[in-house]
């Protein structure tokens, strides 16, 4: 018998033990519960900032386009999860298109691929047609952190203790942060990727974050055309992330596959990155673009095009686990995001949600778990909760 979904709770969480002067996306997130009449729950997050997403989520019904989503989600069958994105879709078009609106709703869908996975008794990616490879290849994210006075020289050393836990954490891939700004010339960067990539070895593959460094492509370009010989998988947030025809000049001349979109939302934005920026890869974060259903639109679009997805992940283990699902079931994923809490130290990421997967010689076992497979730590919450 259907359980119908009963009510929905949102949670904003802020961990004290992180810089507001960084840029750690663990630092905060918002937790949406979607409750069902048996009073079982799912669960999901979105990377937007909580307060902002709690206030959308619970504002007052103004008209059809404006509605509550309590509103449009008591009474309906969690099982429906597409269905519902659409409800939710139409009913909060005019204020959330594309931006803050998408965001909640993306946080909604995860938690009811949790909530339905969790009454069938199946993991979350079987919800998504099944899985579509025989395990999962994350890829470790190394951040040092933003400089703080620091010189570059220490940085390097931050990143080459990351890459030694990294590797030694099971991971065979990793993306370097190099986001150095006026610390280096962009000659001296070509260096320090070079550096990167000894200190990786040959055989590991390495893709690089810029952080939006440059505002022209010719810049970029002249970067990339020096590290060629790297072998970079992918390079990531090179240009300002609106320039779509700078990023289309970039793709057309450089070797490297560039990335884009990591704050797009709905396939229609993604879209525009294939057809006028011309990226190679798609990075819109699942907690942001529109939840598991949306994301699953992507990858099968971009698997037309010739393109691959890789989302941004850098949140919780929330987003972690989502991650697991979404390239179980998406072909056009050859690896995703992983902010491993072995080699990146969040307090947030660490202890919000349980069980951690292993990762062995760089790969991960299909989730085997009912819904995302994971538990939430209450007692973090109730101590971390900022309501």
């Amino acid at each position: 018998m259907i359980s119908r979904i009963d009510r929905i709770e949102v949670i904003p969480v802020f961990s004290p033990a992180t810089s507001a002067t960084d840029l750690d996306g663990t630092a905060d997130t918002i937790i949406i519960k979607v409750f069902d009449e048996d009073g079982r729950y799912g669960f999901g997050e979105a990377d937007a900032p909580p307060s902002a997403v709690k206030s959308f989520i619970e504002m007052p019904t103004a008209h059809l386009w404006s509605r509550n989503a309590s509103e449009i989600l008591v009474g309906e069958d969690p099982l429906e999860i597409a269905a519902i994105w659409q409800k939710l879709y139409d009913g909060t078009f005019w204020p959330g298109r594309r931006g803050l609106g998408i965001h909640a709703l993306s946080a909604i869908d995860i938690a009811l691929h949790d909530l339905a996975g969790k009454q069938l008794g199946v993991p979350a990616y079987k919800l998504m047609g099944g899985a579509r490879r025989e395990k999962l290849r994350p890829y470790c994210t190394i951040f040092p952190g933003l400089a703080h006075g620091r010189s570059i020289a220490e940085l390097m050393r931050e990143i080459g203790r990351q890459f030694d836990a990294a590797l030694e954490a099971g991971f065979r891939a990793v993306k370097m942060e190099v986001l150095f700004y006026d610390l280096v010339t962009d000659s001296e960067l070509v260096g320090l990727i070079h550096d990167g990539r000894r200190m990786l070895g040959p055989e590991i593959t390495m893709a690089v974050d810029f952080g939006y460094r440059w505002h022209n492509w010719h810049d970029a370009l002249f970067v990339l055309e020096r590290v060629g010989d790297a072998n970079i998988f992918f390079a990531e947030a090179t240009l300002q992330h609106d320039d779509l025809a700078g990023h289309a000049r970039l793709a057309e001349k450089s070797s490297i596959r560039i990335g884009g979109a990591e704050a797009a939302a709905t396939r229609f934005e993604v879209r525009e990155w294939l057809t006028v920026g011309k990226v190679g890869v798609v990075q819109p974060n699942i907690g942001r673009g529109g939840g598991l259903t949306e994301i699953r639109r992507i990858a099968d679009m971009c698997e037309l095009a010739g393109a691959e997805v890789v989302p941004h992940g850098w949140k919780t283990g929330i987003t972690s686990a989502v991650g697991r699902h979404f390239q179980a079931a998406c072909p056009a994923a050859p690896v995703f995001e992983y902010v491993s809490p072995k080699v990146f130290d969040s307090p947030l990421r660490r202890e919000l949600v349980s069980p951690e997967p292993a990762v062995v010689d760089g790969f991960m076992e299909l989730p085997t778990g009912p819904g995302l497979g994971i538990e939430l730590n209450e007692e973090l919450v109730a101590r971390w909760r900022v309501d």
